[in-house]
């Protein structure tokens, strides 16, 4: 009696294959998550830590912090470190809208204008190189007046003072890059963490915006408004971290 035949065992279904428009929303969240990453670190140590304590020792001289060049001059240091920081927090917000412009080209404007934002960026890195050591003469223009550190700084060094303003305003337009391209991307991926975020990040621009003001007119409690300032720069990054991680684990699960 013939022994019957042993069918083949069944092959292992191929591993399924992500689609290229997949690949760009998986390259394109990842990216902007480490643009939170790098954001949230950027404003700890450019905004958060030395606002705090600058605020503290110019508004409340009686307090356990005391205003001196030494402190100035920390404070610098962390501008600078601070400033790498964002250079990199939009190298990779750049970065993750490219991804997405491929699919969608509304995204090529908050790429261009992030290109504009780390030019500011830079710019404010050679303004920094420019005034270091001027600390303790700028210490005794603005001590007591933080609302002309501008005029104290162009007395003592022109240069760095001009290329520190038209860096700001070159970081500021990247800003509005990252805003916008978070704007589209909440509603590419369907995150109200990062349209939140987009939001923080904007009303961070228009607080940064209020000692510029002051030039022209009186503010009055600039000072506990731009308490702020550590707050947003702290929560809007971490609102597109958390929307951002979830959309490239909701691309993976999809994949």
């Amino acid at each position: 009696m013939a022994t019957p035949a042993v069918p083949p065992a069944p092959a292992p279904p191929a591993p399924e294959r992500k689609t290229p428009e997949e690949k760009r929303n998986l390259e394109g969240a990842s990216r902007l998550a480490l643009g939170g990453w790098f954001g949230l670190l950027a404003g700890l140590v450019t905004i958060g830590i030395p606002l705090l304590v600058l605020e503290i020792g110019v508004y409340f001289p009686s307090s356990f912090l005391s205003l001196d060049s030494g402190l100035l001059q920390i404070s610098g240091t962390l501008v600078l470190v601070g400033s790498i920081l964002y250079i990199l927090c939009l190298f990779f917000y750049r970065r993750g809208f490219s991804n997405l412009r491929k699919i969608s080209p509304v995204f090529g404007s908050a790429t261009m204008l992030c290109n504009i934002g780390s030019v500011g960026f830079i710019l404010l890195l050679v303004a920094a190189a420019v005034l270091e050591g001027t600390a303790t003469s700028v210490f005794g223009c603005v001590h007591g007046s933080p609302s002309h550190a501008l005029s104290c700084l162009q007395s003592g060094q022109p240069l760095g003072a001009y290329t520190a303003l038209v860096g700001f305003a070159f970081a500021w337009v990247g800003g509005i890059g990252i805003v916008v391209g978070l704007s589209l991307a909440a509603g590419h991926f369907g995150r109200g963490s990062m349209g939140l975020g987009a939001i923080i990040y904007l009303v961070f621009l228009i607080v940064l915006l209020i000692p510029l003001v002051e030039f022209a007119i009186q503010v009055p409690g600039i000072q506990y408004i731009l308490i702020l300032l550590p707050i947003l720069a702290i929560a809007a990054p971490v609102l597109v971290l958390v929307g951002a991680r979830a959309s490239a684990r909701a691309v993976r699960a999809a994949g």
